[in-house]
C-alpha cells in the first residue's frame, strides 16, 4: 500500500480542516469582542484560544504531511483510495474535537468522566459523531455551550453529509488514479453515479445542489420564527441527517408546525438520492421520481409507517403506564415525572391533525436517520417502537445524506430472497433482478447480500459488546443501531429525551467505531484496517 500517498491526501484533508475551523473561530471571536477590552484578551478567551490552536496545528501538520510526501502522488489500488477515507476521517475527528476538549477542561463537563482521558473520549465521541451525521450526544446541557462550540458541532454534520473527503476532491482535483476509489468509499450506498466524466466535477455539482437546499431551508426556518444562527444550524443538521440541535429539547422547544412541516419536507428531501436533486433543479425533469424504483420504494415505506402509526397512536393511545415504568433509564422515572411526561405526550396526540404532525416527524426522523425529536416515541405502544427500530435499518437512498443500510439494499435483498424462493418451486426459472429498468448483474447481488451479512454479524458483535456494558439489553441494542445506522436516539436508556453522557468510557470507543463503519458502509473500513495477509 502506497503510505506517502496516504499521507498526503491527509494532509491535504488537515489542510482543508484548518480553513473550515475559521468559521467557529471568527464566531467565537465576534462573541468575545462584546465582552473583553483588547486583542490579547480575546486571544487568551478559551473557546477562541481552543479553536486558534487547532487551526495552527491541523494547518501546519498538515503541511508538512503534504510537502514531504508531495513525490508519492501514484496510487492505482482499491486500499489506497479506502485507506484516505477511513484514516481521514479519523484524523480530522482526532483533531476536530481538540475545541470541545479544550472546553471541557476549562468549564467541565456534567458527567462523572472528569479525567482528561475522560474529556478526550467524550470530544471524540460527540465530533465523530457529527462527522458521521448520527447525532448521538454527551452533552446533557446544550444550550450553556458558546454559539462557536455549537455551531462546529452543527458545521461537523454538514461536512459529513456530503462527506469532507468528496469536499476535498472538488478543491484538490489532482488526487491521483484512486480518486473513483475514494468516491465509492465516502458516498453512501452501492453504487457511486458520475454526474460528470471527472469526478472532481461530479462532485462539486453534488455540493452545489446540497448548499442550495441548505440555504433555502435555512431562510424558512429563519422567515418561521428561528434565529439566524439556530435555522443555519438545524439546516446543517436537516440536510446531513444529522440531528444536532442548539436546543436541549430537540425541534420540540420551539412548539411550532411551520418549522415541524419544513423540518418534515428537508428531512424527506435529504433522504432521496442526491442525483434526483440534481436532475430536477438543473435538467428540470421532475418525471425521474416516478421512473426511480428505489424513490418509489422509499415514499412507500414512509406512507405506509405514517398510517399504521396514525391508525395505532388513534386507537390506542400511549402505552400503559406500568411499560413506561419498567423501560430503563440511567436516571428511573420517578411516578410524578411519569405523570407529567404522559400528560403531555397525551396532548400531542389529542387530535388526528396533531397525530399526522407528530408520526409524520418522528418517522421521517428515523427513516433518514436524522434524529430530531419533537416527541418522546419511547412512551409509545411497544409495537410502535419495535417498528421504529426496524425502519432505523432501512436508512435513506443511496446517494442520499441518510445512514442505515439503504432502501436500494433492502430492495434488492427482498427481490434475491423472493427470487429463491420461486426457483425452489421452479427450479429451472430464470428470473433476473431489475433496479431502474436495469437488469442488476449477479456480482452486484452477491456484494450487496455480502454487504447485509456483515452488517448484520457487526450489529451482533457490537451488541454483544454493549451488553457487557450497559445492564438492560434495549439500550445495548438499540444504542447499536442507533450509532452503526447514524440515527442519534434508541430506546429506553438512549432514548428520544436522554443521551450518550452515562455511558462508560469503552462503551463510547465502541459506538465511535459503530458510527465510522456506519457511514462509511463497513467495506471502506474494512479492507483500510485489515492486513494485507488477509486480504491477498
Amino acid at each position: 500500500m502506497n503510505s506517502k500517498f496516504i499521507l498526503f491526501s491527509i494532509g491535504k484533508l488537515l489542510q482543508l480542516l484548518a480553513i473550515v475551523l475559521l468559521a467557529p473561530f471568527s464566531i467565537a471571536v465576534f462573541e468575545a469582542r462584546e465582552s473583553l477590552p483588547d486583542v490579547v484578551a480575546i486571544l487568551n478567551q478559551c473557546d477562541v484560544e481552543s479553536f486558534l490552536f487547532t487551526i495552527v496545528t491541523s494547518g501546519v501538520i498538515g503541511t508538512i504531511l503534504s510537502k514531504i510526501n508531495y513525490g508519492e502522488l501514484r496510487g492505482n489500488l482499491v486500499r489506497e483510495g479506502f485507506s484516505i477515507v477511513t484514516f481521514g476521517w479519523i484524523a480530522l475527528t482526532l483533531f476536530g474535537a481538540i475545541p470541545l476538549f479544550w472546553h471541557f477542561i476549562n468549564f467541565g463537563n456534567s458527567t462523572s468522566n472528569q479525567t482528561l482521558a475522560g474529556y478526550y473520549t467524550e470530544a471524540f465521541f460527540e465530533i465523530m459523531s457529527g462527522f458521521t451525521t448520527t447525532g448521538s450526544t454527551i452533552l446533557t446541557n446544550i444550550e450553556v455551550l458558546p454559539k462557536s462550540i455549537l455551531f462546529w458541532r452543527s458545521l461537523t454534520h454538514w461536512l459529513g453529509g456530503m462527506g469532507i473527503v468528496t469536499l476535498a476532491m472538488s478543491i484538490f482535483p489532482a488526487f491521483g488514479v484512486t480518486a473513483y476509489q475514494m468516491f465509492r468509499g465516502e458516498v453512501p450506498g452501492p453504487t457511486a453515479e458520475r454526474i460528470r466524466p471527472r469526478l472532481h466535477q461530479t462532485a462539486a455539482i453534488l455540493w452545489g445542489v446540497y448548499a442550495l437546499l441548505t440555504l433555502i431551508e435555512t431562510l424558512l426556518l429563519y422567515f418561521g420564527g428561528m434565529t439566524l444562527f439556530d435555522a443555519i444550524c438545524h439546516a446543517f443538521g436537516t440536510m446531513a441527517t444529522g440531528g444536532f440541535s442548539t436546543k436541549n429539547a430537540s425541534i420540540a422547544a420551539y412548539h411550532s408546525w411551520y418549522i415541524d412541516l419544513v423540518i418534515t419536507i428537508f428531512m424527506f428531501m435529504a433522504g432521496m438520492n442526491f442525483m434526483l436533486h440534481y436532475a430536477i433543479i438543473f435538467r428540470h425533469k421532475p418525471s425521474v421520481l416516478l421512473k426511480d424504483s428505489e424513490f418509489r420504494f422509499y415514499t412507500t415505506v414512509i406512507v405506509f409507517a405514517i398510517l399504521l402509526f396514525s391508525i395505532v397512536l388513534k386507537f390506542e393511545g400511549l402505552a400503559d403506564r406500568s411499560d413506561i415504568s419498567r423501560s430503563f433509564r440511567n436516571a428511573p422515572l420517578t411516578t410524578s415525572s411519569i405523570e407529567n411526561k404522559t400528560v403531555g405526550e397525551s396532548e400531542k396526540i389529542s387530535s388526528i391533525p396533531q397525530i399526522i404532525r407528530y408520526s409524520s416527524f418522528q418517522i421521517l426522523s428515523i427513516v433518514t436517520t436524522t434524529g430530531y425529536c419533537t416527541a418522546d416515541f419511547d412512551v409509545w405502544p411497544n409495537i410502535l417502537r419495535t417498528f421504529l427500530v426496524i425502519l432505523m435499518f432501512f436508512g435513506g437512498s443511496a446517494g442520499s445524506t441518510g445512514g442505515g443500510i439503504k432502501m436500494v439494499r433492502i430492495m434488492v435483498v427482498l427481490k434475491a430472497a423472493w427470487r429463491e424462493v420461486k426457483k425452489m418451486v421452479h427450479p429451472r426459472l430464470v428470473m433476473p433482478l431489475k433496479f431502474r429498468e436495469v437488469t442488476v448483474n449477479e456480482k452486484q447481488i452477491s456484494n450487496i447480500m455480502a454487504f447485509f451479512v456483515i452488517f448484520i454479524s457487526l450489529f451482533g458483535i457490537f451488541s454483544l459488546l454493549m451488553s457487557l456494558i450497559i445492564p438492560d439489553v434495549t439500550t445495548a441494542v438499540t444504542s447499536v443501531v442507533a450509532t452503526m445506522c447514524n440515527i442519534g436516539p434508541g430506546l429506553s436508556g438512549v432514548g428520544a429525551t436522554e443521551n450518550y453522557a452515562w455511558i462508560p468510557s469503552e462503551g463510547k470507543w465502541i459506538l465511535s467505531l459503530a458510527m465510522l463503519m456506519g457511514r462509511l458502509e463497513i467495506y471502506t473500513v474494512i479492507i483500510a484496517l485489515m492486513p494485507s495477509r488477509f486480504l491477498k
